[in-house]
């Protein structure tokens, strides 16, 4: 996808360079992993046997995790409680890089917890610990202070509201009137019907249930989308209203500008909506801070927003990505350990299957290509461990590989059936050139491993087992071989 007469790499680079404050409801989203083999004796419930745990930002840390993934000094205005919860919310925002000193602690209130029970592929319970009320007028007063010493140097103020009781009517207009005076484009992701206790915001983004709620008029098309917008914006107060329209893209509507700008979506595969919005309204005032106008910034969030509903669960826009997805040229991600790790937690978090392989493919062939074909068959995502460079040499010779890492990683991520390809191996003989630390960080549901073994013949079978993973071995395509089609070039 194309950006006529924008330079979005430079935008990007420019966001590297600016301050986006997120003020709202910060939350712990917490994921329970386990089996359940019997129903309870006391009551017709199942017994879920808990494996493992993992814990992500939720609520207003869906904008900061966007924002972080692109680069952009991401503050937080928010309130935790004085417990274990709040405890692990500072510590996710600090490994982000996000800027914690606005994550106030209230003694009279808890962290926001939820809470998701998986057996497998399924979701069998969501507990919510939180109390909704308004928080009291000190730690409002508190939070206002804080605004105030966080407003300088940011170029964007996001609003983040979940209903959850940190952002009264008082606070939102107190914010506004702050952003207004240091002249900060205040952006809002609303909630609720009455839009009017968000007057003075430079930009709204509902969806289109939103948008049709707030204003009891049709949606369907991009006529009734702008007059929608339109009566929205003369009803609430607002400077613009930037719709997401889901597959049909997103409307740019603007009290000042009498034309509407529709952007069309690129036509892409959607896994999962869940977070789209976060994305948008994170990768527009990112845009806006660094220099863009809002029908560029827009187009940079209808890119973004493509791009993240191909993925599974919440899972934040990350500048490389945005940049592939320029020309549309977007493939599976070329992960280190760390993002991929991150990844794999939201896929199991949807109850999907991870499968992992690993090799050299240095020349791929129609062996490889059958055999990672079949690996998809039967999980949910693949991930392709890739040798280094420096690790096909210990194996295969000073005279491989034929292709560099980035090259065989830019054909196996084209591929169909991968997911995700992540580089590993030893750079000096000696060192460990197996994937056993990166299966250990990553604990996939299947270990794939082509050719004549026995388990007992693979080095990453004891950390595979460890994992709760299952090692299936699989035969390659006969007739084909890298060695030899080296050889055949070469005579």
């Amino acid at each position: 996808m194309k950006i006529s007469d924008f330079d979005a790499e430079k935008c990007l680079k420019n966001m590297e360079e600016t301050s986006v404050l997120v003020a709202g409801d910060i939350m712990l989203d917490r994921f329970v992993y386990g089996s359940v083999e019997r129903i309870s004796p006391e009551s017709p419930v199942p017994v879920l046997s808990i494996d493992r745990q993992s814990h992500m930002l939720g609520g207003a840390g869906n904008a900061l995790a966007n924002l972080a993934g692109l680069g952009v000094r991401a503050k937080v205005l928010s309130v935790i409680g004085n417990d274990e919860e709040g405890i692990e919310i500072r510590k996710l925002a600090k490994e982000s890089g996000i800027d914690t000193a606005g994550l106030l602690m209230d003694e009279d209130r808890p962290t926001i917890v939820k809470t998701r029970y998986l057996a497998g592929h399924q979701q069998l319970l969501r507990t919510d610990f939180e109390n909704k009320q308004s928080v009291s007028d000190q730690i409002e007063k508190a939070l206002l202070q804080k605004a105030q010493e966080l407003m300088d140097g940011i170029g964007a103020l996001i609003i983040s509201d979940y209903g959850k009781g940190v952002l009264s009517d008082k606070l939102i207009q107190g914010l506004i009137k702050l952003a207004k005076k240091n002249k900060i484009p205040v952006l809002v992701d609303p909630k609720g019907s009455d839009y009017t206790r968000y007057k003075g915001v430079s930009v709204l983004t509902p969806n289109k249930k939103e948008l049709t709620e707030a204003t009891n008029m049709a949606v369907n098309s991009d006529e009734e989308v702008s007059a929608a917008a339109r009566a929205l914006i003369k009803q609430s107060g607002v400077e613009a209203v930037v719709a997401t329209r889901s597959g049909d893209g997103m409307s740019v509507v603007q009290k000042s500008v009498a034309d509407p700008v529709h952007l069309q979506t690129k036509d892409i595969e959607v896994f999962d909506v869940s977070g789209a919005g976060d994305t948008v309204i994170a990768t527009i005032a990112a845009a806006l801070a660094a220099g863009a106008d809002l029908v560029e910034a827009s187009k940079l969030a209808n890119i973004a927003a493509s791009i993240v509903v191909s993925k599974v669960g919440t899972a934040p826009i990350r500048a490389k990505e945005l940049r592939e997805g320029f020309d549309g040229a977007y493939q599976a991600p070329l992960y280190d350990e760390d993002k991929a790790g991150e990844q794999v937690q939201r896929w199991k978090a949807r109850g999907l299957k991870v499968g992992f392989t690993n090799g050299c493919f240095d020349v791929l062939h129609a062996g490889h290509v059958a055999y990672l074909a079949e690996a998809r068959g039967k999980c949910d995502r693949l991930i392709v461990g890739l040798n280094c460079d420096a690790s096909v040499k210990i194996l295969k010779g000073e005279d491989r590989p034929v292709h560099d890492e980035n090259s065989r990683a830019a054909v196996l991520a084209a591929l169909s059936s991968v997911d995700m390809v992540v580089p590993f191996g030893a750079q000096k003989q000696g060192d460990d050139n197996t994937a056993t630390a990166l299966i250990e960080k990553l604990q996939p549901d299947f270990y794939f491993k082509g050719g004549d073994y026995t388990e007992d013949q693979i080095p990453e079978a004891p950390a595979v087992k460890a994992g709760g993973g299952e090692i299936c071995i699989m035969k390659f395509t006969e007739g084909h071989s890298t060695s030899s089609s080296i050889a055949k070039i070469r005579d």
